[in-house]
């Protein structure tokens, strides 16, 4: 089992979540208002009058074989949305209950 953790501008908030939705995958936990900088060319979204801009990010805990229909679809929005930003981190689940 993998846990794929999202991190996007709250701009995707709907391609993001319909994207989810297509591949199949129903369960999620979903954070608003999540501070941070993108490491390629991403701008600070911190909620400030500076950088007005937020992000949000969800985790979803998928069988191995999804991982890559994952990353093909965030690689996709994120090429379509060039500048928004949005990006995909996977790690190893050991047990879970």
């Amino acid at each position: 089992m993998k846990a794929v953790f999202i991190a996007f501008s709250q701009t995707n908030t709907e391609r993001v979540e319909y994207m989810l939705s297509r591949l199949g995958i129903r369960g999620f936990t979903f954070w608003e208002n999540v501070q941070g900088c993108g490491t390629l060319k991403g701008e600070p979204h911190r909620g400030t009058h500076t950088w007005p801009e937020m992000n949000s990010a969800i985790l979803v805990m998928v069988d191995d074989e999804k991982v890559h229909d994952i990353l093909q679809a965030v690689k996709k929005l994120s090429i379509r949305n060039d500048g928004v930003g949005v990006r995909a981190f996977v790690w190893t689940v050991e047990q879970s209950v």
